[in-house]
């Protein structure tokens, strides 16, 4: 199989689009990152980071369905709707990804993380606490990053802007300045006042609502487009109901998960 390369906001963002097309996991692949990119701040156009991920030689596997092509406010469970039923073409469903395995932590590297954070929290103008824990939900980034740093305060909510957006830069600036100070790779989430987790249960509550939905139908539902992290959280959410399959499509900004019944 050929490696395939693909374009995000991050470097995660990326290499998780690589791994969709080619229907792996970062076990079975070799990563390579063309570029970093570079984040949009301050009116400032920024670049997308770029990856090269090729597959791992490997006995050939049991035959599996095709891989789709390539695979963040209102922030309360109504933000999208449940979509519109429809039929997909068969090649497009495919069976619910493994559960995520736990990311090695480096305690001197959250150390650096934590730091970090609050002088970028300080350089805002804020005050917060900040502290470390082990991811343990797919919104907290499960299988993707070495741990989630919280932060607690008043009047954060400049810290998540609108649909988490600020959020989202904030935690692609720190991996980018702890990576550098580190000269190492590092992936570390950033929560402000739980944000994710209260993101993450209305999103796994519409995972849940729709699925009920297919199953009771017979047919398929695509949602609303939706940011990759959230996206994943709908493919977890699902991923150990039978009855249901769920897959990612579209392309961009306009990539949405649609749920389909198994057959």
């Amino acid at each position: 199989m050929d490696g395939v390369e693909a374009e995000g906001r991050t470097v995660n963002e990326a290499t998780e689009k690589a791994l969709e097309q080619l229907g792996l996991t970062r076990a079975e692949v070799d990563i390579e990152v063309l570029s970093e990119g570079r984040p949009r701040l301050l009116g400032f156009r920024g670049e997308p980071a770029r990856v090269r991920v090729t597959p791992k030689p490997a006995p050939p596997p049991p035959q599996r369905p095709p891989a789709p092509a390539a695979r963040p406010e209102a922030e309360y469970e109504d933000e999208y709707e449940e979509g519109e039923e429809e039929e997909l073409p068969q090649e497009l469903r495919r069976p619910p990804r493994p559960a995520p395995t736990p990311v090695p932590v480096d305690a001197a590297d959250v150390e650096v993380a934590v730091n970090v954070l609050k002088d970028l929290i300080r350089l805002m103008g804020l005050e917060a606490e900040v502290t470390a824990r082990e991811p343990i939900t797919a919104g907290d980034g499960i299988g993707m990053i070495q741990a989630v740093l919280d932060v607690e305060g008043e009047d954060l909510g400049l810290l998540i802007g609108r649909r988490g957006q600020t959020l989202a830069s904030l935690q692609y600036l720190l991996n980018l300045i702890v990576a550098k100070q580190t000269n190492k790779r590092v992936a570390f989430g950033v929560d402000v006042d739980g944000y994710r987790r209260r993101r993450e249960e209305a999103l796994v509550s519409l995972a849940k609502r729709t699925a009920s939905r297919v199953r009771g139908t017979g047919r398929s539902v695509t949602l609303e487009p939706m940011p990759p992290n959230e996206r994943r959280i709908i493919h977890l959410a699902l991923a150990d109901d039978p009855n249901v399959m769920t897959v990612s499509i579209g392309e961009g900004e306009g990539r949405k998960v649609a749920i389909t019944p198994t057959r």
